[in-house]
Parts: structure tokens; C-alpha cells; sequence
């Protein structure tokens, strides 16, 4: 990561504008407001917390990276994207499901079916970001057999998700179904 330039950040203004599109989508369909808002905020601050420990984490396994404050910037704007790509697996799945608090349930088909999207969308994250030369691997990256793509950031979207709706489930009040 040498520079940011206006391309990065095509894909998160889209997730963004299809967030907030969801969000008030589902704001109308709710009929516990407040607690959709808790849950919204809390899906959100533990997916920005646990994507920036990711990202930090595997800062090293990046050409360049040094624990300095324009990589720990760096890494903290790819957390929001993280977010972002967050909320809309969890709001997705609620479009899929008709249930925005579809993490009160998840069984196992729900949890192997986020992992795969999770996995699908970060190989394509993955391509498209290093093909626009967003960001390099340093020879320390290990890299996925047929696809040269880092496990890394593969396995952060395949397990985090999982993770941050499994935290973010304890903000559901018992009432909702």
C-alpha cells in the first residue's frame, strides 16, 4: 500500500448506499425499532473491532506494512470497509431468511452457508484488490493453492462473520423471535 486512490473505494461506497438501503428497508418492517438499532450498532462496533485486530494482525503479511500511523489508518479504513461488507451479509441473509434477527437462530446450514458466501466474497475481494495493486503479499503471506491468494484475509470473512453474529446475538432482547 503505497497511496489510496478513488478506485478503492468504488466497491465500499456501493456496499455503503446498499447498507443504508437495507437499513431502512428493515427499519419499516421491524416492529421493535429499538432493538433493531441496538443490534444494528452492535453487529457494527464488534465488526469494526474485530476486523481492525484482523487487520493489524496480519499487517506484517503485507508488503510494505509497518506498525505506523498511515498503516494503522490504512488498516483502520479497510475495518470500516470490513464493517460495511459485514452489514451486508447480516442484512442479506435477513432479506434471504425474512428475519433481520435471523442470528437469534442459526443452526449449522446457516453457519456453513455464511462461511462459504464469506469465503466466495473474499476471493473476489481478494482478485480485485491485488489485481488493481491495492496491496501486495510479503513472501510471509500463505497463499491458497490454485487461486495465489493470501489465507489470511480469506479466512478473516470466512470466520469473523460467524463470530461477530454469534457476539452480536447477545444484544437480541429475549422477546424477538
Amino acid at each position: 500500500m503505497e497511496s489510496l486512490s478513488p478506485g478503492i473505494f468504488v466497491v465500499p461506497t456501493i456496499v455503503l448506499v446498499l447498507v443504508i438501503l437495507f437499513y431502512l428497508y428493515f427499519a419499516k418492517v421491524v416492529s421493535d425499532k429499538q432493538n433493531y438499532n441496538h443490534l444494528i450498532l452492535a453487529v457494527s462496533v464488534v465488526a469494526f473491532f474485530l476486523n481492525i485486530f484482523w487487520e493489524l494482525a496480519q499487517g506484517p503479511l503485507y508488503k510494505g506494512f509497518e506498525y505506523e500511523w498511515k498503516h494503522i489508518l490504512f488498516c483502520g479504513l479497510a475495518s470500516l470497509a470490513d464493517m460495511l461488507m459485514v452489514l451486508i451479509l447480516f442484512f442479506a441473509f435477513g432479506f434471504v431468511y425474512k428475519n433481520v434477527f435471523w442470528i437469534k437462530n442459526m443452526g449449522a446450514n446457516k453457519v456453513l452457508l455464511l462461511a462459504f458466501v464469506g469465503f466466495l466474497g473474499a476471493i473476489l475481494a481478494e482478485v480485485w484488490h491485488t489485481m488493481r495493486g491495492d496491496w501486495a503479499y510479503a513472501d510471509a503471506m500463505p497463499l491458497m493453492p490454485f487461486v495465489d491468494l493470501g489465507v489470511s484475509p480469506i479466512l478473516q470473512f470466512t470466520v469473523l462473520p460467524w463470530l461477530i453474529f454469534m457476539l452480536g446475538k447477545k444484544f437480541i432482547k429475549e422477546k424477538v423471535k
